[in-house]
């Protein structure tokens, strides 16, 4: 089953309310109005495409020790997920199609790292949760999301909508802003340039893994 397919069959449970979920249609609408704005704000035409040079950057793992983009480009290619968190189903299930994949990644010579804006305790319950073998960076403010032009903020209703569900973004991120990274996948050449990249500001909408393979191998050579 593809990445796609998989959210699909989450996305149609969620939002058909079955349990454990037990979502009524309210908050459903609020979620495809927010998904629709920022769609038409064209937010996603600003973020870096391919053939835009990567930003460096250097973000701390879980464990607090920092990596460095720059160190690890010397090494081979680098794919890059920007993750919401471990609040979030869509992304959790997107994290667990890229350890899958891995083998397969490696084998093309790039190397797997997720950013996201939560504090590390979130993140090492993600690795966790997920069995990954690749870290999840901590972003503060989202700034690194940002350079790439994937940061933006929730609207009002938006927030009161998180927080009736117990989203609390300021507690996960250890950050007073609500902001967020559009979710998003790139393969970055050792030469800095981006050869692949996957915006989309529907967060229910994924590309499989292997379509990166491709643009791994070539980087690679």
């Amino acid at each position: 089953m593809s990445l796609q397919d998989r959210l699909d069959a989450f996305k149609a449970d969620f939002q058909a309310g079955k349990p454990p979920y037990n979502v009524p249609p309210s908050v459903i609408h609020t979620m495809h109005r927010a998904t629709a704005e920022l769609i038409a704000s064209g937010a996603a035409q600003n973020a870096l495409k391919a053939g835009n040079p990567a930003p460096t950057f250097t973000l701390d793992d879980p464990d607090g020790h920092p990596v460095s983009s720059a160190e690890l480009l010397r090494e081979g290619p680098l794919v890059v997920t920007f993750y919401r968190g471990v609040w979030c189903p869509y992304c959790n299930l997107e994290l667990q199609a890229l350890q899958a994949a891995l083998p397969d990644i490696r084998a093309a010579g790039a190397r797997v790292l997720a950013i996201s804006p939560q504090v590390a305790a979130n993140s090492r319950k993600s690795v966790r949760q997920n069995a990954l073998e690749f870290p999840i960076l901590s972003d503060p403010h989202n700034d690194v999301a940002a350079a790439f032009g994937l940061r933006f903020e929730l609207q009002d209703y938006l927030v009161e909508l998180y927080q009736s569900l117990k989203n609390d973004l300021p507690a996960f991120n250890g950050d007073p802003s609500w902001t967020l990274p559009m979710p998003a996948r790139y393969v970055i050449a050792p030469d800095d340039t981006i050869v692949y990249a996957e915006v989309n500001p529907d967060y229910t909408r994924r590309p499989d893994p292997a379509e990166m393979l491709p643009a791994i191998r070539k980087a690679a050579l």
